[in-house]
Order: C-alpha cells, then sequence, then structure tokens
C-alpha cells in the first residue's frame, strides 16, 4: 500500500483501532503518531511493526508518506516457514522501539517490497506463495540485521538502559524476603524501564548475552547460595522467601543452574 494516496479526511482524530493483521510499515509523517498517551515524531521517517490486535491511534497526521505491507495470519500460518515468521520480536516492540532506517538501507527493503508488489500483480501460480514468503523473510532478515545495527549505533542509550535495569534488579531482590511480591517477571521491569517486554529482551540479549529471564534466574540463584550457606533455613522455607509458590519448582532451577540439588549444595559448601 502506498501510503501517500490512503484517504484520511474521514478519520477521527482520537479513534483508536485493532487491526487483525500483521503490518509493516515506513512512514514519514508530519504531525505525530500516538501510542498510548504519548505522541511520537516520524518525521525523519521510521519503520513501525505491529502484531494482530495491538491497540493504534493515528493522531493527527497532516501528511504522510511511504508505504506499507499488511499480511493476514491465515497466510503466514500455512506453512512452517511463515509460521516461523512470527516469531520475530519486533513485531512485539512498542512504537517508540521502531526502527530508524537510512535511505541505503530503505532502497534494500524496497527492493524486497518490489519483489513482493510484482509476484502479487502476476497471475497466481504455484510457486506464487513460496516467493512471496521467500520475499518477505528477505525483508525481515534485514530489518533484523538493522536493528543490530541500530543498538550499536545507540550503544550510550542502550548502555544507560542496562545499568538502569541492574539497579531496578538489585533492589528488587534486597528485599530480605519475597513472600508478598513474588518472582518478578519481564513484564515489570519492561514496565519500570518504559520498554516493551521483547525490546527490553533483545536489547539485554545483544549487550549482555543473556535475557531478561537469565538475569532473573541468575540474581534468585545467587541469593538462594548466599540463604543456604548463611541460614539453617528448611529448603521449603528458603523457597518461599525467594517468591516460589512451590518449593519443587525452586529445585528444578536450582538444580538446572548449578547441577546440584539445594540440599547437596548446601553439603558441599
Amino acid at each position: 500500500m502506498d501510503l501517500a494516496k490512503v484517504d484520511r479526511t474521514h478519520r477521527e482524530p482520537d479513534a483508536s483501532y485493532r487491526l487483525d493483521l500483521y503490518s509493516i510499515a515506513c512512514k514519514k509523517i508530519e504531525g505525530s503518531f500516538k501510542y498510548g498517551r504519548t505522541d511520537y515524531d516520524f518525521s525523519e521517517g521510521s519503520l513501525m511493526f505491529t502484531a494482530p490486535n495491538q491497540v493504534l491511534s493515528p493522531g493527527i497526521e497532516n501528511k504522510v508518506e511511504g508505504w506499507a505491507i499488511y499480511i493476514h495470519p491465515d497466510f503466514l500460518h500455512a506453512s512452517t516457514k511463515g509460521r516461523y515468521l512470527t516469531n520475530y520480536t519486533f513485531f512485539g516492540y512498542d512504537t517508540h522501539e521502531c526502527l530508524h532506517i537510512s535511505e541505503a538501507e530503505e532502497k534494500v527493503l524496497q527492493d524486497c517490497l518490489a519483489n513482493i508488489v510484482r509476484e502479487i500483480s502476476t497471475n497466481l501460480d504455484a510457486h506464487s506463495y513460496n516467493l512471496i514468503l521467500t520475499n518477505l523473510e528477505l525483508l525481515l532478515l534485514n530489518c533484523s540485521r538493522f536493528y543490530d545495527r541500530q543498538f550499536l549505533s545507540r550503544a550510550r542509550v542502550s548502555n544507560e538502559i542496562v545499568e538502569r535495569f541492574e539497579r531496578i534488579l538489585n533492589d528488587y531482590f534486597f528485599q530480605s524476603t519475597l513472600i508478598d511480591s513474588g518472582l518478578p517477571d519481564v513484564k515489570y521491569f519492561a514496565q519500570q524501564l518504559n520498554l516493551s517486554p521483547n525490546y527490553l529482551t533483545d536489547l539485554l540479549t545483544k549487550y549482555t548475552g543473556k535475557s531478561t529471564y537469565e538475569h532473573i534466574h541468575l540474581r534468585v540463584i545467587d541469593k538462594a547460595k548466599q540463604l543456604l550457606w548463611s541460614t539453617d533455613a528448611p529448603i521449603s522455607t528458603i523457597a518461599y522467601e525467594l517468591g516460589f509458590e512451590h518449593p519443587s519448582h525452586f529445585t528444578k532451577l536450582f538444580k538446572n543452574k548449578t547441577g546440584f540439588s539445594p540440599k547437596m549444595y548446601r553439603n558441599l559448601n
């Protein structure tokens, strides 16, 4: 779709909407695009990905240029290759975590787009589905590469996020007991940092080599070791203090990360 040709005259400025489609949109907007309660500037041109049923608000779009692809989930779910494409994590990013691409990068994506348009515009045959899917895969692979470049080119901002995450993680586990608060999840840290869970995990993996859950689990194990060394409390009591609802879940995680059950680890040390 050529976004410059879309008629927006009848669109309510404050209306929100959902699409039951995957979308990839390269937008240059005079005005702003609202996501939640925040307005974002897209005047430089940005690539935005949405998964089905995300809530979006157009805001005030005075002039829009660019292109967009809208893909029905059934098209992707019809094959193993198509289902794999739905696993790209940037389909779960928030709008303010969009991909800012250079002119050279946009040219690469437009070449993929031209191949898709060519296949859609000709008579469909037995090869059409696979060729469209292959070019879509190539487009998304390039987007993944460009996101890696963006993480690196914004190293200072990314490093600040990693440092803030570490502080929040330390503060959470500094509590004497997690019985009331329970174990934190990825969503908790993402909300504290005003990021989407997928974006936070991808950023941490890029800079630390570990996902958000791996960081949480490592901190749980560190605190468990301290309690096993410094107290004679039963294993079940330690499990509850660490926020586990069932001691067996704690034992399973501890053995998975250390190779020993909590009891064996206490005896060895």
